[in-house]
Formats: C-alpha cells, structure tokens, sequence
C-alpha cells in the first residue's frame, strides 16, 4: 500500500484556524442544517467561555472552583450513570447510602448506620425536602388534634432565597426574622416571639448567606424546650448547615448544633460548598425514620434491602455523589480540618488588614463561623461607596461583591469575602495589593457620582 506523506497545505487545509466556520459567529437562535467539525466547534466555544470571569477570582461564590484531578476522572466515570436508577447502578447507590452514613456520623446522629437521608442536587433542594418533612408532619399533628391546617408559618433568620420559595410554593407564611440595628441573626427571644400552634418548625442558618455568622442554634433549641413546657407547643428545628455542616465538625466540634440537640429533627448541607466537591450534590439527613412522613417516601428495593427515595428531582448526575465520597476518604477529618483552619487563618488576615485602612468596620471576621469575611464603610466621610469600590476590583478580574442588606437594613451595604480551597495566603496578598491600589484610585480620582446596586450588577448571593 502506498503512503504519502502530508504536504503542509494539507495540514494547513486540517487546522482549527483555517476552517470555513471560524469566519462565522455561532448559531444563536436557530440549530444549524449542516454538521460540523468537532474540533472547530469544541475551539470556537471554548474561546467564548474566556469572556467568562476566572472562577478562582470569584470571592462572591460559596461553591467550590478547585479540584484535585483525581475527581475530574471519577466524574468522568460516571457521566452515563444516573443517580436515581438504583436498580441498574447498585454500586453507585451503596456509595450515596455511605455518604449518607458518614454525614449523619458526622452531625452526630444518635444511631447513624441506621440514618434516613438523600443526597439532592444542592442545598436549596435538600432545604425545601426538610421544609416539606416539617409541613407534613405538623399537618398529620394538626389532623390528630382535630385542628385546622390553613395557616402553617416557618420561622426564620434572614435566609437565602431558597427558604422564600418553599414559603411561596407550599403555602406557608415565612415568619422571616429581620436585621435590627447591629443584629444581623436570629435570637432566641426573637423566635419565641413568634411561636404559634400552627409554627411547622424554625430554621436556624449555620452560616449566614449575608455575613458568614453561625445563628444560635442550641440556644433557639433550650428556648424552644422551656417554651414546650411553658405551653406543651413541640416546636421541631431544621438546620440550614448549607455552609456550616461541613465547617462546624472540624473547626468547633464542641458547638452542639446538631443532632445532639434532640429537638433538631432534620439538618441540610451543600456538598459543593465547603463541602469541596464539584458543583451540583447537597445531602439532608433526618434525626430518625419517624420525622419523614410515610407520604413523602418512596420505598426501592435493591441490594437486598429497603432504601427510601425522596427527592424533588428524578434524573441527575451521580459523579458529584462520587465525588463526595472521594472527599471523604481522601481527606478524613484531618484533612478537611487542615483544609478549613488554612481557610479561616486567610478570612482573619484578611480581615485584619481591612481593618486597618481605616476605611470599614469589620462586621464578621471569620473566627467563629465559616471562613469568611464581611465589612461596612465606617461613619467617616467618603467619596465612593462600596460598590464602585466592588466595580473597580473587577478591572484586575476580583468578584468581591457589595450588596444591601435586607428587610429592615437595607440602607446598609457591605462587602463580603468567602475563602475556599484553592485561595492561598499569596493570593490574599495580591488581592490587598489591588484593593489598596483601587481605594487610592477612588480616593484620587474621586467620582461625579457613585453606581448603585442596580449599575453594579445586582449581586445574586449564591
């Protein structure tokens, strides 16, 4: 057989940069009739997410923006396998039945092998499944009772949007705690003041959206039990750990947030956040089989045993799930209480050094909640305001947002830093570098008139 050897002609003729359809824009409203080169079209998209930002810059987001490669193979793996078909991917399912295992270990389930709980596709829908469990079992109480079930009501600290629609989609009135003053959590006087008969549960946050603070769950708790014997209401608490749950075990183990305080009946957590995996896996575990209400679960039978199958979605992907208990394996808790300490030791430098511009007040500086960070400007006069503060870090590609507080304290507006895995000490420092240099540029170069939170970008917490 004969071989020729390609010309370069031909080899220009196979090259990315001399096809036909990089003289194009890419179809945006309608599918194309022709097919297309694979490598042309893979290039020509991958250009188009340069214009994204880089997600290691991005100090906004809770989610996490690195990984070891070692979990971008195992997701790999399992890019064709669905999570909900247990019966085809047995394995895959005694893996997600593990993690279940572990986290209910973790939070200090009274008798974790025999745990109930489910890995979601994040937080907000583990939140709204303990949000139903709460609501249908103070139905059933109220059903019993022979009382009326119109008027459930879900007391809250200032929540992300995810406990809003729960309140919106099932018909509960979110009794939603707002900021006073320099309170920016929920108090346990507070909650009492609004307990009812028709009170489904209260949701302390571990780890608020807005400052980074742990709410006072076991104080809330021992308000609660005195309120039961004052009253007889049996008034359960949910844990929104979103953030918390996968910080708390390893940085202060002795909070007892968890299921070491019995009236805690059900706890969330995101897996992608300090959790350290990939985007798109939370976890609800509840207290025992009990604080699901029949209704709610759907029984499959596989490896020669009984799980329940709750969820709101069906089809998803199990790599993250995967990926999860990568994590816990590879790190233990040595690792991920390493991981968190370096994490939390960066938001107090950090902290400390905005301190000392003279500029702000620290209002979280991450010492006892999640590595974060959170300041206002102070009652000095000052001729930018956050958010053109937030809009000129973004020339040097940092997203360190600035957004209005809510109901009650929506004059104030702070800036909020998250550390995670991936963010070093030297990256600390070359961020206070540019933050110094952006707040004597503002301070020179001061402006006609500063952005408002709309011409900012209108900052979405997530």
């Amino acid at each position: 057989m004969l071989h020729v050897k390609a010309t370069g002609i031909d080899c220009i003729d196979k090259s990315i940069f001399t096809s036909e359809d990089t003289l194009k824009s890419l179809p945006k409203y309608t599918m194309p009739d022709a097919t297309h080169r694979g490598d042309v079209i893979k290039q020509l998209i991958h250009d188009e997410l340069l214009l994204d930002g880089n997600s290691r810059q991005n100090l906004a987001t809770f989610c996490q923006t690195w990984f070891e490669p070692e979990i971008q193979e195992l997701m790999a793996l399992a890019i064709d396998k669905n999570m909900v078909d247990k019966d085809e991917y047995p394995q895959t399912a005694e893996i997600e039945r593990r993690c279940v295992h572990i986290l209910a270990d973790l939070w200090n389930a009274p008798q974790a092998k025999q745990s109930i709980g489910t890995s979601t596709t994040g937080s907000s829908e583990a939140a709204m499944l303990g949000g139903m469990a709460l609501l249908w079992k103070w139905r059933d109480r109220q059903k019993k009772q022979g009382k009326e079930t119109l008027a459930p009501n879900l007391i809250t600290g200032p929540v992300q949007v995810c406990w809003h629609k729960f309140a919106r989609y099932w018909g509960v009135e979110l009794r939603e705690i707002p900021m006073e003053g320099d309170r920016y959590i929920m108090t346990a006087e507070e909650v009492i003041k609004r307990c009812d008969e028709n009170t489904i549960g209260v949701v302390p946050t571990l780890g608020v959206t807005f400052t980074g603070h742990y709410e006072p769950v076991d104080r809330v708790c021992h308000a609660l039990d005195a309120l039961e014997k004052q009253t007889g209401l049996d008034i359960p608490v949910h844990v929104d750990a979103a953030s918390g749950g996968f910080v708390a075990p390893f940085l202060h183990a002795d909070l007892k947030w968890d299921f070491r305080q019995p009236r805690v009946r059900s706890i969330n957590a995101s897996g992608h956040k300090f959790g350290l995996s990939p985007l798109g896996v939370g976890w609800i575990i509840w207290h025992e089989q009990e604080d699901l209400h029949p209704d709610l679960v759907f029984h499959v039978n596989y490896l020669g045993g009984d799980m329940p199958d709750f969820a709101l979605n069906f089809s998803r992907p199990s790599g993250q799930v995967i990926a999860q208990y990568y994590n816990f394996i590879r790190l233990g808790r040595d690792g991920y209480t390493a991981i968190h300490q370096n994490c939390q030791r960066i938001a107090l430098y950090l902290a400390e050094e905005i301190n000392k511009l003279g500029e702000f007040d620290i209002i979280y500086d991450g010492s006892d909640g999640i590595p974060a960070l959170s300041w206002k400007l102070n009652d000095k006069p000052h001729d930018f305001n956050l958010f053109d503060l937030a809009d000129r870090l973004r020339t040097k590609g940092w997203l360190v947002p600035a957004y209005a507080m809510p109901k009650n304290r929506q004059d104030l507006v702070i800036q909020r830093i998250l550390v995670k895995r991936g963010f070093s000490q030297d990256l600390a420092e070359l961020l206070m570098k540019d933050y110094k240099d952006a707040l004597a540029h503002l301070n020179k170069h001061p402006l006609n008139e500063s952005l408002t939170e709309a011409e900012a970008g209108g900052f979405k917490h997530g």
